[in-house]
């Protein structure tokens, strides 16, 4: 993945580089930050620039194209699980992981938490002969795993073999063990500006560009899915009239509207930001419309009954 495909986060990929000159990399990095923004990618980047360092032409042109395809013997990547149906297509795993999942299947994993067993099969690989100096594992999304895989991580991490080099990213620090970040170096990761995205919007036209900013929040990954996929970006051109309606509705209607937010999840999280935005185009909002959407998001992140929670929302915007 070249330097150029990735979108901000200079100051993170800088100090990267520098660990790399200065021959200072450490043992494991965590990258901390919304979803979507290029954690992972930059993982990835500099995995491959360890893996490349010091290498002549050839045997480089070579090294590319095994890191490519996910065939060099030094990457362990584990980001798309197999998940009993809900993601058995092994072409589509093995685009994003080459950390071998068969046990997955034979456990029948419905979740995609990582298992015990996930950690296992990388510290097998980690012990096998390898190319170069380096061996790197990336790792997505290091809070699902479960407290058994976390302290088999732990031990690995405690006395790694030499020149391993494991890249963790996770959306909630406080969701890792404290003794699994304080063997990590931790690196945080933000939001990009709109205009770190515009490359991103070339030959759009100005409402979808809007729209598409608006959504993304400063966040590329979610901004080139919105663009690969029409159904997704119908989709949350649903949500967003739904949302928008809710503003402006009966109290019968906006109880119907609200549902989305009855159940944790995704489509929760998704449907009030939605509300979030639409607020921000309101010409007017009635000061207590607002201050009720703010008790009803900082509800719905503690274990308060989000049912009560929609009907105090309903009923504070009025009838």
């Amino acid at each position: 993945m070249p330097d150029t495909v990735i979108l901000g986060h200079e100051r993170q990929r800088e100090a990267l580089l520098d660990d790399l000159a200065q021959d200072n990399v450490s043992h494991a990095y965590l990258f901390e930050g919304p979803p979507h923004i290029g954690k992972f990618t930059v993982a990835r980047w500099f995995a491959r620039m360890l893996l490349l360092h010091g290498l002549g032409d050839a045997a480089r042109a070579d090294a590319e194209s095994r890191i490519d395809r996910l065939l060099h013997p030094d990457l362990l990547m584990l980001d798309q699980l197999w998940i009993e149906e809900r993601c058995e297509d092994w072409a589509v795993i093995g685009r994003t992981s080459n950390v071998p999942q068969e046990h997955r299947m034979k456990a029948k994993a419905k979740t995609d938490a990582i298992s015990i067993d996930d950690v296992r099969v990388i510290q097998d690989r980690l012990y096998e002969t390898g190319m170069g100096a380096y061996r790197c594992c990336c790792l997505r999304s290091a809070e699902r795993m479960q407290p058994p895989a976390a302290n088999a991580l732990l031990k690995i991490l405690e006395e790694p073999p030499p020149g391993r080099v494991f890249f963790l990213t996770t959306q909630h620090r406080a969701l890792l063990p404290p003794t699994v970040v304080s063997r990590t170096r931790v690196i945080p990761f933000y939001r990009l500006p709109d205009t770190a995205l515009q490359p991103l919007l070339e030959e759009q036209d100005p409402d979808a560009v809007r729209f598409l900013l608006h959504l993304a929040q400063g966040a590329p990954g979610l901004l080139l899915r919105l663009r690969a996929d029409s159904d997704l970006l119908l989709r949350e051109k649903q949500l967003h009239a739904s949302a928008a309606r809710v503003w402006q509705g009966t109290l019968f209607e906006r109880l119907r509207l609200l549902q989305p937010l009855a159940e944790r999840g995704e489509e929760a999280d998704r449907f009030l930001l939605h509300l979030a935005l639409t607020a921000r185009e309101l010409t007017q909002p009635p000061a207590e419309a607002i201050a009720a959407f703010h008790r009803l998001s900082g509800g719905l992140e503690t274990n308060a009954h989000r049912g009560l929670l929609i009907q105090q929302f309903a009923m504070a915007l009025g009838e």
